[in-house]
């Protein structure tokens, strides 16, 4: 332990002895300088105690050293070349510590040392060394320039050095290119030889991979298995690998390849199985690596060793309950591998095929199948069990839905009363209840009347029965003397709140007689006279013109069979009632063969204050019984329609007391055809102040005699001509409001098509307007004497619009929502030719039919766009199936409005506005009642009032 001690302090008092220095290198100075092929001499020797000496230099070639004796190291080189240059270091390897002398080895003939590598790759965002390196230390100004001498790229900054050359730093893309290192020696410009620089990017992101299938693969045992992992990189240094289930044994491949234009690096992997097992189930995971981390996509694969079908939702049968005449979706969802070969949806074990009132729709994304099946307008007799199946080699499955179809109550039959009894007929689902109401008044509703008998007890016997749809119900009822005050019988068939009715007259009943009397003798022979008499009388009746109205309600459709509605059977709402009294007749704005429109003032009509103007059409004093029949139809097929912009709106009516009157909208611009008509001078002028000019007075017609037997334009009163200045249209027709006119038109139609309505006599006559130009479509039917209108030909029996109709109303008399959208086509032709008869110059004969026939179609009227022409054309497809729905046509024609008329129709359709009294000068759109109000009788509401949109 003494030792020890003693060692250690020998050791404390030898360490100041030691000396830490560097190494001295001689000649001394930063640096010095040999001309080539000269000799180059360095020595080194360190005054540390204990000293070992290396030499090096910073290109690590190997160099010759001696060692003297005295610890000196020394490198000698006879002949210098280029490649000597650079930094020699001397290093104790003991100490560690180091000194170090550049070496110059200048060249005449060169400034800058030639290096063997003149292509210089760098990584982005890292700093650039050019080695230009200069042979002698008396060079100053040593900058870089490009190759080409144009300016260095935006934003690059660097610095020089004599002895490592150009460091560009933070080099980025733009820094590609060839550049040269230029500087002064002894007055001169000296130029190095010319370096390449190409920047390798560096990703900004972890690798994003793309596997050639997504998600779930599902394959059966045998098939093949194939998977690609791709990704791309901005430099090569990508790497991708595979993660797969232990028991799987699939071939392994790679690809790489440099992306088109040098934008970077692709690589895939792909794995293949060429048959594979249930052991092959699991996670597929592949794996891509750069410089900015990792990611990872997966892809399971399900082995089934045979193929399947599964339903998804309820196994069991659906049912479902549908209106009639209302369009329904049956839906049916499944997975299935491997695609079903048969697909298919059957009615009653029948199939159904693909067909405008069965549409039929497939969609599936990888293994999931949605089908639907579209019952367009179901029908009463369309309810049942409906079927969809599918299959393949492994598996089949069917659903079943059970379809209720709802059907409205009718009357199919009634008779009597026969020897004192009266039969009624009615069908429906649920089946139908029928009662039966004796009341007093003649042809009256005695169930809407709070005194009517109604009879208990009825036998009701069912005629044909249906679990998924329509039954027929009979009921009969003996009317006997007990009856003998009441005059009206009614038989009702109702089912959830909705009825259908038919009237009986039991006034004159057949009371019980004995045969062979001679009263009875006497009778039939008078009885014989009088009917040769009738005979007689019915063929002149039958000569003289008939009115029929032209709205059509449809209550069914099969194909091209539509079934109507009986406009008597429609309800009729008591309330719409109005007091004749409060009305004040004008003048006749239009006259029939049975009836007149006449301009009315009604007192408190929107409220109890208010005083409006409007139409009310009534029969002439020779109207008969059809004429009557027909007008209260047409009441009531407006009252069915409700309320629209873009109808002539019913009002109220007075069927009490006196003759029928129905009320509706007043329009002060009276029918489209006569105001273009009126404006084909001012639509002129404007079009020439725009330079376009077209000879209108070359093609223009004479304007029918508004004053003459048919029906007459419809003007402003003179007092409102005097308070209101917008009464009187004095603005000029652009090609602005013929579009308005025409979307307005198809407006209008596509809410009578909604409301399963036909108007059969679409025309620009039976269009009205009213302040700000709205268009309302209606039919003057009574008000209009279609005897002396060119416009209806004699056909057969009927005078008919022959020109307005389509193929199949002229050839079979078909009248279809489609053949109401050929007649809009002709409605525009007749807006974008300002009014011009249709197939001008062309009188309705063999010819004409001939040519409608063959397929000929008029010409671009004058001032139609070629988008409006080819609405037309559309319009008129000879086949009704490809003709555009008026839903259709209303998107097309709101394609070419402007946007400020789009917002003027927005606000006419949505916005309430201040009572009539409130109007102002600038007002253009307005409507005797709102017509944003729900349809109901008699409204209590304001007007709407709109702003100018000229």
């Amino acid at each position: 332990m003494r030792c020890q001690w003693v060692v250690c302090a020998s050791f404390l008092v030898l360490l100041p002895l030691t000396v830490w220095s560097k190494p001295v290198i001689s000649p001394s100075g930063p640096h010095i300088v040999v001309p080539k092929k000269g000799k180059l001499e360095l020595s080194c020797h360190d005054n540390a105690t204990v000293s070992q000496l290396k030499w090096g230099n910073d290109r690590n070639r190997k160099l010759e050293v001696e060692v003297e004796e005295g610890g000196v190291a020394s490198v000698r080189v006879s002949a210098v070349q280029a490649y000597h240059m650079g930094r020699y270091t001397c290093v104790n390897i003991i100490t560690k510590e180091q000194s170090s002398i550049y070496v110059f080895v200048t060249d005449f003939k060169n400034a800058f040392h030639r290096t063997m590598v003149d292509n210089i790759l760098v990584r982005a965002g890292e700093d650039c060394i050019i080695p230009c390196l200069v042979t002698n230390p008396e060079i100053t100004s040593l900058t870089l320039e490009t190759c080409d001498g144009q300016p260095l790229p935006s934003g690059m900054s660097y610095h020089s050095n004599l002895e490592r050359g150009i460091i560009i730093n933070d080099t980025t893309e733009e820094y590609k290119g060839c550049y040269v290192c230029t500087a002064q020696l002894s007055g001169n410009k000296v130029t190095s030889s010319w370096y390449t620089v190409d920047v390798q990017l560096a990703p900004e992101l972890p690798p994003v991979i793309m596997l050639s299938q997504k998600d779930v693969i599902i394959l059966k045992a045998g098939e093949q298995f194939e998977l690609t992992c791709s990704s791309t990189n901005v430099n090569p240094e990508l790497s991708l690998k595979w993660d797969y289930p232990f028991e799987a044994h699939p071939d392994e491949s790679q690809t790489s390849h440099i992306l088109p234009g040098s934008r970077g690096y692709k690589r895939s992997t792909s794995l293949l199985i060429a048959a594979v097992k249930k052991s092959d189930s699991g996670t597929y995971r592949c794996h891509a690596l750069n410089e900015k981390g990792s990611s990872d996509a997966t892809l399971h694969l399900d082995v089934r060793s045979q193929g399947f079908i599964k339903m998804l939702g309820s196994p069991g049968p659906v049912q479902a309950d549908v209106r009639e005449g209302e369009s329904f979706s049956l839906k049916v969802e499944f997975d299935a591998y491997p695609p079903p070969h048969f697909l298919s949806w059957s009615y009653d074990n029948k199939r159904l095929l693909n067909t405008t009132e069965h549409v039929i729709t497939v969609q599936h994304h990888k293994y999931r199948y949605i089908s639907e099946l579209r019952l367009v307008r179901v029908l009463g007799s369309e309810g049942g069990i409906y079927e969809f199946s599918a299959n393949h080699e492994d598996a089949s499955v069917a659903h079943l839905f059970h379809v209720y179809v709802n059907s409205k109550p009718v009357i199919v039959a009634h008779e009597g009363p026969v020897d004192g009894h009266v039969r009624c007929i009615a069908a429906g689902y649920p089946v139908p209840k029928i009662s039966w109401y004796f009341c007093e008044l003649p042809q009256t509703r005695c169930s809407l009347l709070p005194n009517a008998t109604q009879w208990e007890t009825t036998e009701v016997t069912t005629l044909s029965e249906s679990a998924f749809g329509r039954s027929e119900v009979e009921s009969r009822l003996n009317v006997s003397k007990e009856h003998a005050q009441f005059h009206t019988l009614e038989c009702v068939a109702s089912t959830e709140g909705e009825e259908a009715y038919t009237l009986f007259s039991i006034s004159e009943r057949i009371v019980p007689h004995k045969l062979f009397t001679p009263l009875l003798t006497g009778m039939l022979a008078t009885g014989a006279f009088l009917v040769l008499f009738l005979v007689v009388l019915l063929y002149k009746y039958m000569q003289k013109p008939k009115f029929q109205i032209q709205w059509k309600v449809i209550e069914s459709i099969n194909g091209n069979n539509y079934i109507y509605i009986d406009p008597l059977q429609l309800p009729y709402d008591i309330k719409w009632e109005f007091p004749r009294q409060k009305l004040r007749f004008g003048k006749t704005l239009g006259s029939g063969a049975f009836g007149k429109v006449v301009r009315a003032t009604a007192y408190g009509l929107c409220s109890v204050d208010t005083v409006t103007t409007v139409a009310v059409k009534m029969l002439k004093p020779n109207a008969h019984s059809t004429e009557k029949e027909a007008l209260m139809s047409e009441l009531k097929v407006l009252s069915y329609l409700g309320n629209h912009v873009n109808i002539v709106n019913l009002l109220g009516a007075c069927t009490v007391g006196g003759p029928i009157l129905v009320i509706t909208e007043y329009c002060c611009y009276g029918d489209l055809l006569n105001f273009l008509r009126r404006k084909r001078e001012s639509f002129l002028n404007s079009q020439v102040g725009d330079g376009y000019y077209r000879n209108v007075s070359n093609q223009t017609e004479p304007t029918r005699d508004v004053t003459g037997p048919g029906y007459m334009p419809m003007h402003p009163s003179e007092k409102e001509r005097s308070s209101q200045s917008d009464e009187i249209d004095e603005l000029s027709l652009d090609a602005e409001d013929l579009l308005s006119f025409s979307y307005q038109v198809a407006k209008g139609m596509e809410y009578i098509t909604s409301k399963n309505c036909i108007h059969r006599d679409l025309a620009a006559r039976n269009v009205l307007l009213t302040h700000g130009r709205v268009a309302k479509i209606c039919d003057f039917g009574l008000a209009r004497d279609i005897t002396t209108d060119a416009s209806y030909v004699l056909r057969g029996n009927a005078r008919l619009p022959v020109k307005w109709m389509s193929p199949e109303s002229i050839f079979d008399c078909i009248y279809t929502f489609e053949s109401d959208v050929w007649s809009y086509g002709i409605l525009l032709w007749e807006i974008f030719s300002l009014g011009n008869s249709p197939y001008p110059g062309m009188q309705v004969g063999s010819a004409f039919y001939k040519m409608i026939q063959e397929g000929h179609r008029m010409s671009r009227p004058e001032f139609a766009p070629i988008e409006m022409y080819e609405m037309m054309l559309s319009c008129w497809n000879h086949n009704p199936l490809k003709r555009p729905s008026f839903r259709k046509l209303v998107e097309r024609t709101e394609l070419l409005l402007s946007e400020n008329t789009k917002n003027v129709y927005l606000m006419l359709s949505n916005v309430p506005g201040t009572s009539e009294q409130q109007r102002v000068p600038s007002r253009r759109l307005s409507s005797v009642c709102s017509t944003t109000a729900p349809t109901q009788p008699l409204l209590q509401n304001t007007a709407d009032v709109f702003l100018d949109y000229v």
